[in-house]
């Protein structure tokens, strides 16, 4: 009989396809996925394992380039955020479909968190659409979603790892995925071309990307750390601190760290690094605890 694996996925930006290599392992060893609990980018690609679209997303992901990511941004100037996330949305629709969440073969949640209330918001059933664009909306980047008197964000900014809401099943065991752990990071083979292609087309969407910052800034001067820079860190030393916290209070029963510095948030270009991240801290982990 297949071991049942309650599946727990971090959030962490484009740290979150390391989520995909730990998948891959755990159906490789002959795993049995019987429930799964997202954060942001956890609670995408457990949508798309959910509906049977991880190996579609992992090649579509591999097209991306400068032109694409640009017309995705969508770029606005409204204060509560700097990407409508609308053409992102539009995008994943493509993997992840109009479905009641209920109706999933496999039980699904999903967690953001509402501003308004103070409250996390942990979907359970209706639209899986709706429910990944709230957990992915992560504050100052993308515009939050207002619903039914709510306005939601990213579900890292208080449970980044939902591992107290996860449905269990008889039998099963708690599989927690941590990829912004602090812990010392792997050195990761390169792909076959050194990823130099794709890099040059990242380094370039992100100046463009700066380009959009820049009118939106404090007026501030002089620091070492620019506005992309001051986010981001600051969103991966809060949700880092969170995930320990409910780490401590929330123990599962195998936990997976892939290290916070394997890559940045923005890092979509390092789909197959961080694919094989995910896979080789499963192989560790996996090899330790089955030995």
């Amino acid at each position: 009989m297949k071991q049942k694996v309650a599946l727990v996925l971090s959030g962490g930006g484009a740290r979150g396809i390391a989520h995909i290599g730990v998948i891959d392992e755990l159906r490789e060893r002959g795993y049995e996925i019987s429930s799964v609990a997202g954060t942001s980018m956890g609670s995408l690609i457990g949508a798309v394992y959910d509906s049977g679209k991880l190996e579609d997303l992992k090649e579509w992901i591999r097209t991306l380039d400068k032109g694409k990511l640009l017309r995705m941004a969508n770029f606005t100037l409204s204060k509560q955020g700097l990407i409508k996330g609308d053409r992102v949305l539009k995008k994943m629709n493509d993997f992840i479909p109009d479905v009641p969440i209920e109706d999933l073969d496999i039980p699904y949640l999903a967690v953001a968190v509402d501003l308004i209330k103070k409250q996390e918001v942990v979907f359970r059933d209706g639209s899986l659409q709706d429910a990944v664009r709230a957990s992915i909306s992560i504050p100052s980047v993308f515009t939050p979603v207002k619903s039914k008197g709510r306005l939601l964000v990213d579900g890292g900014v208080m449970n980044n790892i939902p591992i107290n809401h996860i449905q269990r099943t008889g039998g099963d065991i708690v599989i927690a995925v941590n990829v912004i752990a602090d812990v010392p990071v792997r050195v990761l083979p390169e792909s076959a071309d050194g990823g130099a292609k794709q890099h040059r087309a990242h380094r370039d969407w992100i100046k463009e990307f700066r380009k959009h910052l820049s009118s939106k800034s404090d007026g501030s001067h002089g620091e070492n750390m620019g506005y992309l820079s001051l986010i981001t860190r600051t969103i991966d030393l809060m949700t880092m601190h969170m995930s320990d916290l409910y780490l401590e209070n929330y123990t599962p029963d195998i936990l997976i760290n892939i290290s916070s510095e394997t890559c940045n948030i923005y890092d979509f270009y390092k789909i197959d690094e961080m694919v094989e991240a995910g896979r080789l801290a499963a192989v560790e982990t996996l090899d330790r605890i089955e030995a």
